[in-house]
């Protein structure tokens, strides 16, 4: 019998990692109606977006002003962004966010790419961020880029995963999530780290974010489920994908992720036909096609229901 859990946690990026890939830059109202929609549907977590530069990542330079028009924020949803530094955290107070997340690659090479330092830098700048955010009441979360693989070294060495986490763990950052942005983790992989990590770090809660660059997504987090794991990263229409990464795009849908929890009997909170209805209007905005089973198949209860009329 499948060790499965009764309920998961799932947070949507589409608005980060989902628009950061796209040439077609939204204006903040289109943003901030999908933001409400995404608290209407009932996520839990939401990533709103980043405060990397501007010039290097246009897309996300209206973050600060997407805080800002948010308004009162239902109690229960945590909103988050990316930072790359200690100005990132500055810019959270400034306009109002409450979360942020930190980012280092097990890569040394997509870290380079990625943050333009080193995985050694990165962390050497981690205390200085977690003091700022501790002293102005923002919570504070790492992501660990590449644990299972990389373009450029292959397969990760555990060890090197293992010292990122002990990284964090020192500053004072526990809940740490393991991001797949070059897609190329497959469900063994998955399991024998997320069991590994379990075990060996009892004080930190984990995230999984899975890219369907090679179309074993779902295979990944059914994997990461077996070994214990219920707090998952989606993007509505499967938008996105790692720009620095050659070929990466594309995460692993929302509608697909709900859709499966919903038929496996797992619970997320999460209204399915109202996230389909968010991501039915992206094409048009953006100007391509999704990457999402369900959308272009719609749910299997409705077919169900279709053929028995």
């Amino acid at each position: 019998m499948m060790n499965l859990p009764s309920k998961v946690s799932i947070c949507e990026v589409g608005l980060r990692d989902g628009l950061q890939n796209e040439k077609v830059l939204l204006t903040t109202d289109q943003k901030l109606e999908f933001l409400r929609g995404f608290i209407d549907a009932g996520y839990p977590v939401i990533e709103v977006g980043s405060f990397m530069h501007p010039k290097k990542v246009p897309q996300m330079a209206d973050t600060d002003e997407l805080f800002k028009r948010i308004g009162e924020v239902p109690e229960g949803v945590e909103l988050r962004a990316l930072i790359p530094n200690v100005r990132g955290v500055q810019r959270a107070i400034d306009c109002g966010c409450k979360k942020v997340k930190l980012n280092v690659s097990a890569s040394r090479m997509h870290n380079l790419k990625n943050l333009n330092r080193t995985p050694e830098e990165s962390v050497a700048g981690f205390a200085d961020c977690v003091k700022a955010a501790n002293e102005n009441n923002i919570a504070i979360s790492g992501s660990i880029s590449m644990p299972f693989a990389s373009p450029w070294e292959g397969r990760t060495p555990v060890e090197d995963v293992d010292a990122i986490i002990e990284a964090y763990l020192k500053v004072g950052i526990n809940e740490i999530s393991l991001s797949d942005a070059s897609g190329m983790a497959v469900p063994n992989q998955v399991y024998d780290l997320c069991k590994h990590v379990r075990e060996k770090y009892h004080d930190a809660t984990w995230w999984l974010h899975f890219h369907n660059t090679r179309g074993v997504a779902i295979a990944n987090i059914i994997a990461a489920m077996e070994a214990g794991m219920t707090q998952f990263d989606s993007s509505f229409g499967g938008l996105g994908g790692c720009p620095f990464v050659p070929g990466a795009a594309g995460n692993i849908s929302s509608e697909d992720v709900i859709h499966m929890m919903d038929e496996m009997g797992i619970e997320t909170g999460i209204d399915l036909v109202k996230v389909m209805a968010l991501s039915r209007t992206l094409p048009e905005i953006v100007g391509h096609a999704l990457d999402s089973y369900v959308l272009k198949a719609g749910r299997s209860k409705d077919l169900i229901a279709s053929q028995s009329e």
